[in-house]
């Protein structure tokens, strides 16, 4: 009975692990972003491409934020997740907000560029960072590399929240929801431009986009090598008559180092191979090329990954 019971322990496994034709089957875990935002909707999009690519290879798509993902991977919470350079990089240097380097993530593909928006209220009084002392500001939940550069710009103007009148963590839609009654001045956020949280407020509000200039930028950037100057151009938002410089980084995708290296390889591939599909979803996106995708952020890249831009010589 013993070993009946054993064989048959056996073949439940050989099915699991097994999928048509007797291919392995293999099950992967991708960290996204808040449904609402871009990251979800484009892990979807991934997902699709993977799981025709990659043959018995199904992928669950998952919700998250820029350091959560990277704690997901580092922790093999997760095999994949999307991230935001600047708060990948802290956790590769082992920076707050990590408590230890993150050794086990590594690079697959940079994907776009995301802007840092410090909106305010245009009758506010706040026509610079340095105006929001002792304002109500909203942001992002702790997790979410927005609201980690938050208190970054804060500090280099010598703010912190603790200067603020209030401080409310939540949603895009929250933030929205409360500047529009009143209830803060101030929201910050990570996106691309033009950004429809930042519109849906502009449709009530007036609004002003605040800068972030050579000097905060030098400042920042001795924080963290990943903060990138970036321009926000006139008529980007309503009643936005000039450019205004801000800060970013770049979205990526990461994956757990020790994720097989064939595997990362064909992910590399098939993304390289249908980034029209990606661009239909996120439309910056849109013209991505492998040399594009192979842009070094400052996250060592997974050996798949550097094999499969290696063959496309942009490496």
């Amino acid at each position: 009975m013993k070993l009946i019971g054993k064989a048959l322990v056996a073949s439940a496994f050989a099915l699991g692990v097994l999928g048509a034709g007797g291919a392995a089957a293999q099950q992967l875990r991708m960290m996204t972003g808040p449904q609402g935002g871009s990251w979800y909707p484009l892990g979807g999009a991934i997902q699709s491409i993977v799981e025709k690519a990659v043959p018995g290879t199904s992928m669950q798509v998952l919700p998250g934020a820029g350091i959560s993902n990277v704690l997901g991977v580092q922790g093999a919470k997760a095999d994949l997740g999307f991230g935001n350079g600047v708060s990948t990089v802290d956790g590769v240097a082992g920076r707050e907000p990590f408590k230890e380097k993150t050794a086990n993530v590594c690079q697959v593909a940079t994907l776009y560029f995301q802007y840092f928006h410090m909106v305010a209220l245009a009758d506010s009084g706040i026509k610079t960072p340095a105006d929001v002392k002792g304002k109500a500001l909203s942001t992002q939940q702790k997790g979410n590399t927005g609201e980690q550069m938050t208190r970054a710009v804060l500090k280099v103007y010598g703010q912190s929240y603790d200067t603020l009148s209030k401080v409310n963590h939540g949603s895009y839609n929250d933030s929205v929801s409360q500047l529009k009654d009143n209830q803060a001045q101030v929201f910050t956020l990570i996106t691309t431009v033009p950004a429809s949280s930042v519109m849906d407020l502009a449709s009530a509000r007036d609004i002003r986009v605040l800068e972030v200039p050579d000097e905060k930028l030098k400042e920042l950037q001795k924080l963290n090598g990943g903060y990138d100057k970036r321009i926000i151009k006139a008529g980007s938002y309503p009643k936005q008559d000039k450019d205004v410089q801000t800060i970013g980084t770049w979205t990526h995708l990461i994956a757990r180092c020790d994720l097989p290296q064939d595997t990362v390889y064909k992910i590399t591939k098939a993304l390289a191979e249908n980034v029209d599909n990606l661009g239909a979803v996120v439309k910056a996106v849109q013209g991505l090329t492998v040399k594009d995708m192979s842009t070094d952020i400052g996250v060592p890249y997974h050996p798949g990954a550097l094999k499969y831009y290696k063959e496309a010589k942009v490496l």
